[in-house]
């Protein structure tokens, strides 16, 4: 397979796998909503007109908010990192209790990069009440700026256990396998915070893979990966020199690290990611 057949289709991997931790895992926002209903409350404008909610209902959807969709679209819904503002949303204005929120939830939209998400009828109808419930309070109370995306503050991806998030690392995750808090992670909450740091245990796009060249005299090469196809593969030393040879008059293994976050996208569960997070941030 050619390499850069190769890097597209690892990188759109990782792309996809990564929207999907993204809009799932990185569930690590906190619902901050001044307008915390007690009683019902009644949403006004467009389709939802005199619509009422009961107030736990919202409550349950601030939760559910806040673990699936608050990192994309922002604590209140009014847009996040790289999630649209649902409270301008056309589709949520146009939406009567559900029946265009549901399937876009259901469904994902991923050619946006919002993957599918498997819930209940009473979870998406508590998010459907919280998301009309916060287009209501922000109508009535006016708005400040343009809307749209927002960035993520990194306290609110403080919400994972630390000890949990060490042990994953040290076990479940097979993290230690390749990383060491004292060697390579040493300092990294110091050099990356918040989202960056996230985007990095997660998608780590600049990890490099290394490759051993074994000659047919049985010397072996190593270097940085730098091309690769059925003909050719090439390395750059630890000199900073380039090297290739045909790949039918030798061996070689390559050492991708990238692959193994990818491996994890389907074992992650959202408290893995919270708990990696949480242990990741004490590296200072």
């Amino acid at each position: 397979m050619r390499l850069r057949r190769l890097v597209a289709i690892t990188d759109m991997k990782l792309r996809l796998s990564c929207s999907g931790i993204f809009a799932s895992a990185l569930l690590s926002s906190a619902i901050l909503t001044s307008q915390t209903p007690t009683q019902g409350v009644s949403t006004q404008g467009g389709a939802n007109t005199n619509k009422a909610y009961p107030a736990d209902l919202v409550q349950q959807g601030a939760a559910l908010f806040r673990q699936d969709c608050s990192f994309c679209h922002g604590r209140d819904a009014t847009g996040g990192e790289s999630g649209p503002d649902l409270t301008r949303s056309k589709l949520v204005a146009a939406d009567v209790r559900g029946e265009k929120i549901a399937p876009v939830v259901r469904n994902g939209r991923p050619e946006r990069g919002m993957p599918p998400f498997d819930r209940t009828e009473q979870q998406i109808a508590s998010l459907v009440a919280f998301i009309h419930t916060q287009q209501a309070a922000l109508a009535q109370g006016g708005r400040k700026g343009a809307g749209g995306r927002k960035g993520v503050d990194p306290e609110d991806l403080q919400t994972g256990n630390v000890a949990a998030g060490k042990k994953y690392f040290e076990g479940a995750g097979g993290c230690a396998r390749c990383h060491s808090p004292s060697g390579d992670l040493a300092g990294v909450a110091l050099r990356y915070k918040g989202l960056d740091l996230e985007r990095r245990m997660l998608y780590p796009r600049f990890a490099k893979s290394e490759v051993t060249v074994t000659l047919p005299s049985g010397r072996e090469v190593s270097g940085v990966l730098a091309y690769l196809d059925e003909f050719t593969v090439g390395l750059t030393n630890a000199d900073g020199f380039y090297q290739s040879w045909r790949t039918r008059d030798v061996k070689y293994k390559v050492n991708a690290p990238a692959e193994a976050h990818v491996d994890l996208f389907s074992k992650y569960t959202d408290d893995d990611v919270h708990d990696l997070m949480a242990y990741l941030q004490t590296l200072k």
